[in-house]
C-alpha cells in the first residue's frame, strides 16, 4: 500500500481550484497515456463513476472510480472529493480538498491510497515515488489550466 500527500497554493480563488481540479477529462490530459471517461451524466455528483485508462493497447488498465463524496466549495465551507478507487488492477481512494490559503489563494491537499494487489510489497518505494511524481505534475498542469 502507498500513500501519497501533496499540497499545492495556487493564484485562483476556490471556486476556480475546484472546476480545475474536478473537471474529470482534464485529468487525462495531463497524465501521460491516459484517457479519462465519465459514465455517469453530469453534473458531478456522489455516485458518479469515472474511467482513468492508462497504457497503450493490450498493457493497458482501467482505474475505476466512484465518487462517494462531493462537496463544493462554498463561502463557509472548504471543498472536499473523495474517490474510491475500484478498479480490478488498482485499489484505495483518493481526496481532493480545497481550502482558503493566504491572499486570496486556494490551498489544495490531495492524498491518495494506492494498493496494486498484484505487485508484491517490495516494489512500494518505487510505486510511491512514480505516483507522488506523477500526481504531482498532474496537480501542478491542472491548476495553471484554464
Amino acid at each position: 500500500m502507498v500513500n501519497i500527500l501533496l499540497e499545492r497554493t495556487a493564484p485562483l480563488p476556490l471556486p476556480e481550484a475546484w472546476r480545475r481540479l474536478t473537471e474529470w477529462p482534464r485529468h487525462g490530459e495531463v497524465v501521460p497515456l491516459t484517457r479519462v471517461t465519465v459514465l455517469t451524466a453530469p453534473p458531478t455528483h456522489e455516485g458518479t463513476v469515472i474511467v482513468a485508462r492508462t497504457g497503450l493497447g493490450p498493457l493497458a488498465f482501467e482505474d475505476r472510480m466512484e465518487v462517494t463524496v462531493w462537496r463544493p466549495p462554498t463561502d463557509e465551507e472548504h471543498g472536499l472529493v473523495r474517490l474510491e478507487k475500484r478498479g480490478r488492477v488498482v485499489k484505495g481512494w483518493a481526496e481532493i480538498e480545497v481550502r482558503p490559503g493566504p491572499g486570496g489563494r486556494s490551498h489544495v491537499i490531495w492524498r491518495e491510497e494506492l494498493r496494486v494487489p498484484l505487485l508484491p510489497g517490495p516494489v512500494d518505494p518505487l510505486l510511491h515515488r512514480a505516483s507522488h511524481t506523477m500526481f504531482g505534475r498532474a496537480a501542478n498542469r491542472l491548476l495553471r489550466m484554464p
